[in-house]
């Protein structure tokens, strides 16, 4: 399901065609069988390839790998077609298991250590900055219990010379006065000790954000002197995956590197420039799922402009890259110059059957809304973020009588899912929205397709208008009638098919009539699926066709001296 990037003031989203991205805060991984003591990132011992395979393909993402299709399906179907396939991802700290399988594919997942996301002179003081903040919000801490610990102390001697229990050396007056004098001393040291943790918490936010015009001249300066090499001071975190990452690729000495992502995509270039000084060759596929100075940004403004000039600096030594749609293969090639267009390679479902990696029965999900099979139910399938509008379906419920939403999401108690909920009680349309988790990959279309209406109310960012998206994909197997924004693509493929109507991006009004529509006549919108071959294409086995001519022409030495 879907994903792209953030809300300036959270952490960043995954992009919408990586597919059930779930972040989490880095951890090291658990002990397995197959680490060995002292292995620095993630200690996996290299197998061997597997004999009479067509050579190895290591596969890069940097997530834990479980909430997302698109690997998922990379993975196992490049397995299935006879190469050796090991796929590494990150280890969250959430994960029971971090070596599994995948079909014929084996996944592992790293420990990545984030040592360098916080720099040494974000552990200090900032006296330009915030004169009265304290070094660190650790220090903070302390000092304001230090103060509450003075402040009990005093009430216990206050209690105790009232008792007459602790007889003061000063009288039982001096002691009086002496009391007095220290708590005025406490209070005024709690004031004092409050003013600076506020402005320690508005550094946070300055740090956090790099958003000031000292920040803003900053950037611009290593911009300026250090080019695309500029990430490096801006944003030097991502070596943490390149630290984790790169001594594993180095063991399992692939054939085919298969970078996901801009972030995959440095730690890919670096491991094929270590084994080509190592007299091997090894081809380097990127695999780019969003048009990255498109997306919305961090909440850290030099992040943004550090990964764009991380993945200028790596997009070169690519022999091949495949992205999610024509459009963004466009831009890729003129952004950064590439010899030849990107394969397409679209995130659409597998047609195979739902049980097809285990017997569990797929969940039914007007059932698990406590629903009939009567009641206009409308579903939203992805990740939830305030960018993506699902505020919208929540807005529109109470000029949609008796219709139900319901969101399917990573994890239904996220804060902007609890959010919708709380604004769904105060328009007292409560009982009719729902939160549910996601269920594997391969149970989606079966899952979604009892909903009567298929909602992508997406707003208008760069990234969202030139892919048809995971979601829109999923719909269309699952035989819904659409409700889509009018993003560029998107909007043009829906009016093109017929499968569903268009409204206005973040226009409430117009997403009811559009809903409406659709519900008043169903079958007007799901004849579009009948046509002939209209679904044959999205479905992911003829992607993973496309994918394996790439790799098929990479073996055969296509691409091999091209770059360095």
């Amino acid at each position: 399901m879907a994903a792209d990037l953030p809300d300036p003031t959270e952490n960043p989203e995954p992009v919408e065609n990586a597919e059930r991205t779930e972040p989490a805060e880095p951890a090291d991984p658990v002990e397995t069988s197959e680490r060995t003591e002292g292995a620095e990132a993630g200690g996996i011992i290299a197998r061997p390839p597997r004999r009479g395979t067509r050579g190895r393909i290591v596969m890069l993402v940097d997530n834990s790998v479980h909430g997302d299709s698109r690997v998922q399906k990379q993975a196992a179907s490049a397995a299935a077609a006879g190469w050796d396939v090991v796929l590494l991802g990150k280890y969250s700290g959430k994960e029971e298991e971090t070596v599994w399988t995948l079909g014929e594919a084996e996944v592992r997942l790293i420990g990545v250590k984030a040592k360098m996301s916080t720099r040494p002179k974000d552990l200090r003081g900032a006296p330009m900055r915030r004169p009265l903040a304290y070094p660190s919000e650790r220090v903070a801490d302390f000092r304001l219990q230090q103060v509450k610990a003075w402040r009990a102390d005093l009430r216990v001697r206050g209690a105790a010379l009232k008792t007459g229990e602790d007889r003061s050396p000063l009288g039982s007056v001096g002691g009086r006065v002496w009391l007095a004098a220290r708590r005025g001393a406490a209070r005024a040291t709690g004031r004092w000790v409050k003013l600076r943790m506020r402005h320690t918490r508005k550094l946070r936010t300055i740090r956090r954000t790099r958003s000031t015009p000292l920040d803003r001249a900053t950037t611009a300066f290593w911009l300026t002197t250090m080019g695309d090499r500029a990430w490096r001071r801006l944003d030097p975190a991502v070596w943490d995956f390149e630290l984790a990452y790169g001594p594993v690729i180095d063991e399992l000495r692939p054939d085919i590197i298969h970078a996901n992502d801009f972030r995959m995509l440095g730690v890919g270039a670096r491991a094929k420039l270590r084994a080509r000084a190592a007299g091997r060759r090894v081809s380097l596929v990127w695999d780019a799922h969003e048009y990255l100075p498109g997306v919305r940004s961090w909440a850290n403004q030099r992040k943004l402009p550090a990964m764009v000039a991380y993945e200028r600096e790596h997009a070169r030594y690519a022999d091949a890259v495949v992205t999610v749609s024509g459009g963004l293969a466009d831009l890729l090639q003129r952004t950064h110059r590439l010899p030849e267009r990107p394969a397409v390679v679209l995130n659409a479902p597998e047609a195979a059957d739902a049980s097809r990696f285990t017997d569990l029965p797929v969940p039914d999900l007007r059932a698990l809304c406590g629903i009939g099979p009567d009641v206009p139910l409308l579903v939203y399938s992805g990740l939830a973020a305030r960018q993506r509008g699902l505020d919208i379906m929540v807005d529109g419920l109470p000029e949609l009588s008796g219709a139900h939403v319901v969101f399917v999401a990573s994890h239904p108690e996220l804060p902007y899912i609890l959010r919708l909920m709380e604004r769904a009680e105060e328009l007292g349309v409560r009982d009719r929205v729902h939160a549910l988790p996601y269920v594997p990959h391969w149970q989606v279309v079966s899952f979604l397709s009892t909903a009567d209406v298929g909602v992508i109310p997406i707003h208008h960012w760069p990234n969202h208008e030139i892919a048809l998206i995971t979601k829109f994909f999923e719909y269309s197997h699952a035989r819904l009638p659409l409700v889509v924004s009018d993003v560029r693509t998107m909007a043009e493929m829906t009016r093109e098919t017929g499968q569903g109507e268009v409204f206005e991006a973040e226009n409430v009004e117009d997403y009811v009539r559009a809903v409406r529509a659709v519900l008043d006549a169903p079958k007007r919108y799901t004849a579009a699926y009948e046509a002939e071959g209209r679904l044959d294409a999205w479905v992911w086995e003829a992607q993973a066709e496309v994918l394996d001519g790439v790799y098929t022409r990479l073996m055969r030495g296509a691409g091999d001296g091209r770059n360095p």
